[in-house]
């Protein structure tokens, strides 16, 4: 590829060309293949000159070569099966099958998946919750030290920095406790793929594998990812091979061209992006700070309390309703119905916004006058609350049991009653199953995973012994209009057949 053209330029260069393809895809570039045919033209398999994702030497060597060039790691991979395929990809490199792996409890179901083909012995570092906010804190390095030093046979660690609510953890803290043990720290960042290099993320820090979704925060297409691999301690011919078994085999030109896109945008115009971007949410956090009922997440919230987190995620506004009377849905449903704007989640006591370097001046102020807006239908809505039981007390009117209409608060946490494991993924996934009703199955072992989505970090997973807490949790949240994987709309799940002559030792 010359040095002056991107991917997508050469593509469109030889679409350009008259040579007749008598190969995949069966569109065959023609105009007339319906209404998508448009996006015909770039969209080819590995002929001549366009080299293999799988074994890359020429056009798309360079473009990896250029990724790892922005990133600094010692070697990067494009995915085109998102984020996942990468995750699969490093966990089953740095533990083989039937060993043993520490993953943080909030991490993505994707690591969980690894663990289950690899049929690994999982144990869990289970972060504690910022009870401002009912989010997970970061990972404490100690902690992390202690549990390796009580299992010293774990041979890989996997957290999630940033979670998915923006907590970022110290992972070069963590990266020096995992390597004193000469273990291999493995970090899903995928919703960090803007800290590095630019803010400093885990490949700057010395995490052995970084995984980076570059649509989720950059402008990139969906499904678009990135693997950075660092130092020795990762089989990187075992990581190829993975790689190769859980990507497509005929991996899409147009989403790598979108990854060399992004790149060489970051390249360009990145530290302007940036500024920008730090710009307008300074401004948005001035606009919001008189706000009364809803809350904005911030650092400095936190500072008289211990917690383990490093940092938090600028693109993230967590955007709290413990007081102001409605759950993260409502106010989502608002945001959406009235005001024309989509959240990116919501939760029991908060809504989430994903804020990128693409968003505009306007799309910042849209959000900071909605939320003040909602700010003052609450107020209004109070005071009229207000007057109507000053005028009940003085009529009587008042039942013992309270003022009607009180306001709920959401106290839901995904982090409630979780289960103890008793199996492996692997036994309780290629185990019998049952299905049985959601309220009988307190003390049973899950056979399925069952989580919120999104963020799509599991409640439960296979081979935990589900607790009721834990099930009270989950009816809750569908209750108040969430979605449950992994519960069926009769109000079902998954169970192991549990055979009473039969031991499982985990």
């Amino acid at each position: 590829m010359s040095a002056d053209l991107s991917l997508y330029q050469t593509l469109r260069k030889y679409a350009a060309g008259d040579v007749y393809p008598c190969h995949m895809p069966g569109h065959k570039r023609n105009p007339e293949g319906g209404e998508m045919a448009g996006f015909f033209g770039i969209d080819i398999t590995e002929i001549e000159g366009f080299d293999n994702l799988h074994h890359a030497e020429g056009i798309l060597r360079e473009a990896q070569e250029r990724a790892n060039r922005l990133y600094g790691a010692d070697e990067t991979f494009f995915l085109v099966n998102g984020s996942t395929a990468g995750i699969l990809a490093a966990v089953m490199a740095a533990a083989r099958p039937g060993e043993e792996i520490l993953i943080a409890r909030n991490c993505h179901r994707s690591v969980y998946h690894a663990a289950l083909m690899q049929d690994l012995k999982v144990h869990y570092y289970r972060p504690k919750m910022i009870q401002e906010y009912d989010i997970c804190d970061g990972v404490s390095a100690e902690e992390i030290g202690r549990l390796l030093d009580d299992h010293p046979a774990i041979k890989a660690v996997v957290i999630t920095s940033p979670t998915y609510e923006g907590i970022i953890s110290d992972v070069a803290k963590i990266a020096a406790a995992v390597h004193d043990r000469d273990k291999i720290l493995i970090v899903d960042e995928a919703h960090g793929a803007h800290l590095d290099p630019h803010m400093g993320g885990a490949v700057a820090a010395g995490a052995d594998l970084v995984i980076h979704s570059l649509h989720k925060t950059l402008p990139s297409l969906t499904q678009t990812a990135l693997l950075h691999v660092n130092g020795g301690r990762v089989n990187r011919d075992r990581l190829h091979g993975y790689l190769a078994m859980v990507q497509s085999s005929s991996p899409s030109y147009i989403l790598m061209a979108g990854m060399d896109a992004c790149v060489r945008f970051l390249e360009k115009e990145g530290k302007e992006r940036f500024a920008f971007f730090r710009e307008q949410r300074e401004n948005f956090l001035k606009k919001t700070e008189n706000l009364r009922y809803l809350a904005i997440g911030k650092m400095t919230d936190l500072s008289e309390n211990e917690y383990a987190l490093l940092d938090w995620d600028m693109g993230k506004i967590l955007i709290s309703v413990k007081d102001a009377g409605m759950t993260g849905k409502q106010l989502s449903d608002m945001l959406r119905d009235d005001y024309h704007m989509e959240l990116e989640m919501a939760a029991a006591t908060y809504g989430l916004a994903l804020m990128t370097w693409m968003d505009t001046a306007e799309g910042w102020q849209r959000l900071a006058d909605a939320l003040l807006l909602i700010d003052d239908r609450i107020e209004k809505e109070r005071s009229g609350q207000t007057r109507r039981l000053i005028k009940a007390a003085k009529e009587g009117m008042l039942q013992e049991s309270g003022p009607a209409g009180e306001w709920p608060q959401g106290t839901a946490r995904a982090a409630a009653g979780l289960p103890r494991t008793v199996m492996t993924l692997a036994q309780a996934f290629h185990s019998e199953h049952e299905e049985i009703l959601i309220k009988e199955a307190a003390d049973r072992i899950s056979a399925d995973f069952i989580n919120l989505y999104p963020p799509g970090i599991p409640l439960a997973v296979p081979g935990e012994k589900l607790t009721k807490m834990l099930l009270d949790h989950i009816v809750e949240n569908v209750r108040k209009g969430f979605t449950v994987q992994g519960l069926s709309a009769a109000g079902k799940v998954s169970v192991v057949v549990e055979i009473p002559e039969k031991i499982w030792h985990y």
